[in-house]
């Protein structure tokens, strides 16, 4: 583990009251980007993460360690008074607070964003649920599955002719939680500007709905309901996979130059100049006959070959890979998205680098993914000066 500049967001502290992974993805990159972030979890229970598995490992959830690194876990019985009161006293020395239970249970608690905001001005209180803060659907749970399936995803995923698939990671999570922490960002810029907080509102179901491109524009521009087209693209061609004589291998021409450098490449010029593919309007009418010609074509040799050769020609394509060729690949090792840290249980583990590299703050590693409560003290007696009886006390009666 390394300990590098302090980071972006030094300074800032995130109260974290979310737990799965829409919520904890996004406060892991906070506190890659050097925010303090203090997760609260529930006594002898913690995340629900961290009961997802196997894997394990040394009884640490392989999931849980992926997406909570950065972080100091914290316990509360947020069912009890002083619990609750805990939490509103951590709230008041919070820049952000950032919550994922269904609409109206933080407001039941006395924490909703009227209630921490008046105590404290200047938090930024963030609301992640599954279909919004309001209308028919706020009650309902929401998770990625679900939503994937409702807000459109499934119905263009999947073969062809197939049944509707959802994406394999949950990346309606990932896109909730990578957009709320952009929201926060922004949210505390304006409040270096007009020195006070705001509440951001927002749910898996509008992340979902703001990533269907373009599908969801085709929809809008001509009224047809798009269908499944597996890995080929509905507005581009050819954009697709191909079997090759090994295996499987992409290719992008999605420009003009593209689609003639591919033709030369591949020693077919003669369908750069074919009346069917002399652009991408007529390439997608008259798809099956190209992507007919292309197939039969890339089957004749194996992955390696055909990758070099267009790669060399400057065309986007690339093998399909494996997790584990991911994980050995130079330009991945390369670009440092391969990290080890030290788990005071776990041993080594190893995960997912940073993906955003900074000149000047950059993100850094400097908190392996917490133990259920490892923090509890020292976020009590560092945020609001407890004195350590007071914290004795509140062990001794269960209250963290």
């Amino acid at each position: 583990m390394s300990v590098m500049n302090p980071g972006a967001l030094d300074g800032i502290r995130v109260l974290d009251l979310t737990r799965a992974l829409a919520g904890p993805y996004c406060t892991m990159f906070l506190g890659d980007f050097g925010a303090e972030v203090a997760k609260v979890e529930q006594p002898h229970v913690g995340d629900d993460s961290r009961g997802w598995g196997p894997p394990f490992v040394a009884n640490e959830s392989a999931y849980f360690l992926s997406i909570n690194r950065n972080k100091k876990s914290i316990t509360i019985d947020m069912k009890t008074v002083e619990g609750v009161d805990l939490v509103r006293r951590l709230a008041g020395k919070a820049d952000v607070l950032i919550e994922n239970f269904r609409p109206g249970i933080m407001e039941r608690f006395r924490l909703g964003d009227a209630d921490l905001r008046a105590l404290n001005p200047r938090l930024i209180y963030a609301s992640l649920s599954g279909f919004g803060a309001d209308g028919p659907m706020k009650d309902w749970p929401g998770y990625d599955l679900v939503i994937q399936a409702y807000g459109g995803f499934m119905s263009i995923t999947g073969p062809r002719n197939g049944e509707p698939t959802k994406v394999a990671v949950a990346i309606i999570d990932i896109v909730a939680g990578l957009m709320v922490g952009k929201a926060i960002m922004a949210a505390l810029f304006a409040r270096e500007r007009s020195g006070v907080g705001q509440k951001i509102d927002t749910s898996l179901l509008e992340a979902e709905v703001a990533c269907l491109i373009p599908y969801g524009s085709d929809y809008l521009a001509t009224g047809k309901v798009p269908g499944r087209w597996g890995n080929a693209h509905p507005n581009i061609v050819p954009y697709q996979t191909f079997n090759t004589l090994d295996g499987y291998m992409v290719v992008g021409a999605a420009s003009e130059g593209n689609w003639q450098r591919l033709c030369q490449a591949v020693e077919r010029p003669e369908l750069a100049n074919d009346p069917r593919f002399a652009n991408n309007a007529q390439r997608v009418a008259h798809r099956e006959e190209l992507i007919n010609v292309l197939q039969d074509l890339f089957r004749e040799r194996d992955t390696a070959s055909w990758i070099k050769l267009l790669g060399d020609a400057g065309l986007p394509c690339g093998p399909v890979n494996t997790i584990d060729q991911v994980f050995n690949d130079p330009q991945v090792l390369h670009r440092k998205m391969l990290l080890e840290v030290e788990h005071p249980t776990a041993g080594t583990v190893r995960m997912a680098g940073m993906p955003i590299k900074f000149s000047a703050t950059p993100a850094s590693l400097r908190l392996p993914p917490p133990l259920l409560g490892q923090h509890s003290e020292e976020v009590l007696q560092s945020w609001l000066g407890m004195p350590d009886d007071t914290v004795q006390e509140l062990k001794r009666k269960k209250i963290i």
